[in-house]
């Protein structure tokens, strides 16, 4: 695997790279972001990936000084899974001046769920997203529906400017008590960490409620919250929406899905389940 920390380094080393498959990290994986490299590989020719912490995307409490920098284990685990260039640029690198030109995603799609309660988060992911896809050049890209609004927000950015890229989904993946692989899993306390497939839990009744015929939706998503907060979460939303837009569903609606996040101690937790 090649380090690449300049845009003019990656852009030589793929100049006759044939079809490029793309998956854009933060660093300290987890088997969850591995998924998706394997998933990615075979849609190209060569496999790119990059690491890079997004300042543009932290809130000033949220926790960009303290989030894990592990390069030379992400390293490792990239090379495992087949990446075969790493984009590993630093903030001057990325941002060489203050960044003042930014994607501003559509609000109703933006500043709902984690955008209500992460004001601008998504302005960060879009703007960073853009410029990778523009550095890297991307035949197709592999997300993980772990972040499902980050999902549905590129994949409509990508569309509404008619990148030639293609935006294909990666499955969760879970540990064996159905709590969603996160990096921030590593905040828990071992006791948290018992406790924290409480969300997964409450988010599949939701879905069952759903699929059993429950047109109440209110109230699946107050009960749920309700059991969460019974045990010492302080949960945030547990929303079912559309799909595609994550819009409130009407009466029939299909193609739905269930969304929450919670705090479990000083920890944030979000997870979805498809319907």
């Amino acid at each position: 695997m090649q380090v690449h920390s300049t845009i003019a380094g990656l852009r030589a080393a793929l100049k006759d790279a044939g079809r490029v498959s793309f998956v854009p990290t933060m660093g300290n994986l987890h088997e969850g972001h591995i998924a998706l490299m394997h998933q990615a590989q075979p849609l190209g020719d060569c496999l790119v990936s990059s690491l890079f912490v997004n300042r543009l995307q932290f809130g000033p409490k949220e926790d960009f000084g303290t989030y894990p920098r592990t390069f030379e284990a992400d390293c490792e685990k990239m090379a495992a899974a087949g990446v075969a260039h790493l984009f590993a640029p630093d903030e001057k690198e990325m941002y060489p001046t203050p960044q003042a030109y930014h994607v501003q995603p559509d609000p109703a799609q933006a500043d709902i769920l984690e955008g209500e309660f992460r004001p601008g988060f998504f302005r960060g992911v879009a703007t960073v997203v853009m410029k990778l896809f523009a550095i890297v050049q991307p035949q197709v890209a592999v997300f993980g529906k772990k972040d499902y609004q980050q999902l549905m927000i590129i994949r409509n950015m990508v569309r509404e400017f008619a990148l030639p890229i293609e935006i294909v989904a990666g499955e969760t993946v879970r540990a064996e008590d159905g709590l969603a692989l996160s990096s921030r899993n590593g905040y828990l306390s071992a006791a948290e960490r018992a406790e924290a497939p409480r969300l997964y839990r409450a988010l599949e009744a939701v879905r069952q409620g759903v699929r059993g015929g429950e047109r109440d939706l209110a109230r699946l998503e107050q009960g749920a919250m309700a059991e969460l907060r019974a045990s010492g979460w302080i949960p945030q939303y547990v929303a079912v929406r559309k799909q595609l837009d994550l819009q409130l569903p009407a009466a029939h609606d299909s193609g739905l899905v269930v969304l929450g996040a919670a705090l479990l101690g000083s920890t944030r937790l979000i997870d979805n389940l498809e319907v």
